[in-house]
């Protein structure tokens, strides 16, 4: 149950959005069959301790509905009140978001991350507007838009998400609070063109931490995610609460600090699956081991990582003095509490 009012849910993001959001990625038992509690409320302790605010559950890694709550439910139960809890709408279909968005409802999300499904393929804005409304109308929970290149919606417009596409929504969608704004990712036009225009109506989101804290010198930005930021342990969260409050030079030096691990990561996530429009959540996974995550294998279908990017990976977090697990790369795929 929601803490707020769907009417109100807007004035709640202004007063509660706050700060940045990493991505917990579910554990499960060797086997596959199941889903690994130890595993799943370390990640949520982990998340709490560097610092972060809220983090996604994340859907894209063959979960069912069910366990999904499942998954929602031990993370709000670790973290009390400590982490608000994003539901990723990220499922086959529409019904089966809305299915399992009322299941998360219950088990204590606060807010959505609203995906798009490979089925779904509009040729004109009407159709993502219609798919975007009926989602928002079902559901109490405060919805994040997250316009990205990954939909292909550039077929319908340049932008994917455009201007006007985005002002009706928020105009007949009440409880769309905030915008994930990646249009032209990996150029910054999409967020600059959201900031500059609905700032004052919804939270506006930089998820990637690379643009978001040297923007932070131009705009004021209250919430940043959701990304896998938490590989480089407490950094983000650190530079992003210095740049809020003005302490911008102090933010810098954090930023460059971390900068060999930002390259491995670029490196690594522009080269390990070239052109197929998908994230590696597998990548994800063994990043966030490395910062003292649990680790584990994933359910197929889910892409490899190869040994070179994990030895980059890994000396790119010692080249910029995060904290790096000693453990061998053998030691992943076993996770720290095997299930």
């Amino acid at each position: 149950m929601t803490t707020y009012k769907k009417k109100d849910a807007r004035a709640w993001a202004r007063q509660n959005l706050v700060g940045c959001s990493a991505v917990t990625i579910p554990s499960y038992s060797a086997d596959l069959k199941r889903l690994n509690e130890r595993g799943i409320r370390h990640d949520v302790e982990r998340v709490v301790e560097l610092g972060f605010s809220y983090t996604l559950v994340c859907a894209e890694v063959a979960i069912t509905a069910e366990e999904n709550a499942q998954v929602t439910a031990w993370a709000r139960e670790s973290a009390g009140g400590k982490l608000g809890l994003f539901f990723h709408a990220a499922f086959g279909t529409l019904a089966d978001n809305i299915e399992a968005v009322k299941l998360a409802e219950k088990a204590g999300a606060d807010l959505v991350l609203l995906s798009y499904p490979s089925t779904f393929w509009p040729t004109s804005e009407q159709e993502i507007y219609d798919y975007t409304k009926a989602f928002c109308d079902a559901t109490e929970l405060g919805v994040m838009l997250f316009p990205i290149p990954l939909w292909g919606f550039e077929r319908v417009h340049p932008a994917g998400m455009s201007l006007a596409l985005v002002r009706r929504l928020l105009k007949d969608c009440p409880n769309v609070v905030a915008i994930k704004a990646e249009q032209g990712f990996p150029m910054p036009a999409g967020i600059c063109e959201m900031y500059h225009h609905f700032r004052d109506e919804v939270v506006i989101s930089c998820p990637i931490e690379a643009d978001a804290i040297p923007l932070m010198s131009l705009m004021k930005l209250q919430f940043s995610g959701t990304s896998n930021t938490q590989w480089m342990g407490d950094y983000y969260p650190r530079a992003f609460d210095l740049a809020r409050k003005g302490r911008f030079e102090e933010a810098m030096e954090l930023y460059w600090k971390v900068n060999p691990a930002r390259q491995a990561n670029g490196a690594a996530s522009g080269a390990s699956a070239p052109g197929i429009g998908t994230l590696n959540r597998t990548q994800w996974k063994y990043q966030d081991w490395l910062a003292g995550f649990n680790g584990g294998p994933l359910r197929a279908p889910s892409l490899r990582i190869p040994d070179r990017f994990m030895k980059s990976l890994r000396q790119g977090l010692v080249a910029s003095g995060c904290p790096v697990t000693s453990d061998p790369d053998s030691a992943f795929m076993v996770g720290r509490h095997p299930c």
